[in-house]
């Protein structure tokens, strides 16, 4: 498969992955439960580190560089990392779920998630790890050691693409995580970059699109409705692509092991990810 051919397989299934959500709308509640999750842990975090004085402090800027300061870093990446994965886990469950021609609940997706809650928690420690290692280097480093921390970020988001469905499924370790996504990234590169820019795109288009409407529709009756309300359609935006994304990593990850993603149009599945004659 050529490189455009695969850039447009990328977008097919972008597209598909609307088809299976418009089908099954439940699944948008994953990830506006994470993001609400998040919300509350960052305004958690914020509260306790305000009540602390240290941004009253004059020199709280230069003492943030300590060891016990690191240790909240970690513990605020620890715990936002660890809600997001979860209900990435119980979403991609309940996708595989759906490709079998199963039913399923949202309790069936957060159950499964109880059920890798030991191998969630790992994944999360190891990100959070490497995310608060990153951060630190990034602090000691000059204009060009930054550059070079942006590329190997980039590097890791690549490697880690499909770390959601194989801590999900496969009994493997947040080392071995990387190395099985990177596999598997190496057969769907193509059509996981058209994949995400098509995302991306919808993303940016449609927050600035509903979000803009959505500010309009309420402006003329007062203006912070209208920024409340546009609040709420790019939150709306953001959660619809969070899930979408999250199908087409499962239907990547399950065709790749060799699953026949049943109710997903067998045909599609063949264009997307077979050489086309």
């Amino acid at each position: 498969m050529s490189f455009i051919d695969r850039l447009s397989a990328g977008w097919t299934i972008a597209i598909s992955s609307f088809k299976v959500l418009k089908e099954k709308k439940e699944l948008i509640i994953f990830p506006m439960m994470s993001a609400i999750s998040v919300m509350l842990v960052v305004g958690s975090f914020f509260t306790a580190i305000y009540q602390t004085g240290f941004f009253e402090s004059e020199s709280g800027g230069e003492e943030f560089n300590t060891p016990l300061n690191y240790l909240v870093m970690l513990a605020f990446y620890l715990v936002n990392y660890f809600v997001i994965i979860f209900f990435n886990v119980a979403l991609v469950h309940c996708t595989r779920l759906y490709f079998r021609g199963e039913e399923f609940t949202l309790g069936t997706g957060l159950r499964f998630s109880m059920s890798r809650i030991a191998i969630i928690f790992s994944w999360a420690f190891f990100s959070a790890t490497i995310g608060l290692l990153l951060r630190v280097i990034q602090e000691n480093v000059g204009w060009l050691g930054k550059i070079l921390l942006g590329l190997i970020g980039v590097v890791w988001s690549v490697a880690t693409f499909f770390v959601i469905p194989v801590i999900a499924f496969e009994k493997v370790g947040p080392v071995d995580a990387v190395k099985r996504s990177s596999q598997i990234m190496k057969e769907k590169w193509g059509e996981s970059l058209g994949a995400t820019f098509s995302f991306g795109l919808i993303q940016f288009v449609g927050m600035l699109a509903v979000g803009l409407l959505f500010f309009l529709a309420g402006y003329y009756i007062h203006p912070l409705l209208g920024i409340g309300l546009a609040v709420v359609g790019v939150f709306l935006v953001f959660c619809i692509i969070s899930a979408a994304e999250m199908i087409f990593i499962s239907a990547a990850y399950h065709n790749i092991n060799g699953d026949i993603v049943k109710h997903f149009d067998r045909q599609m599945v063949d264009d997307l990810f077979e050489s086309k004659k």
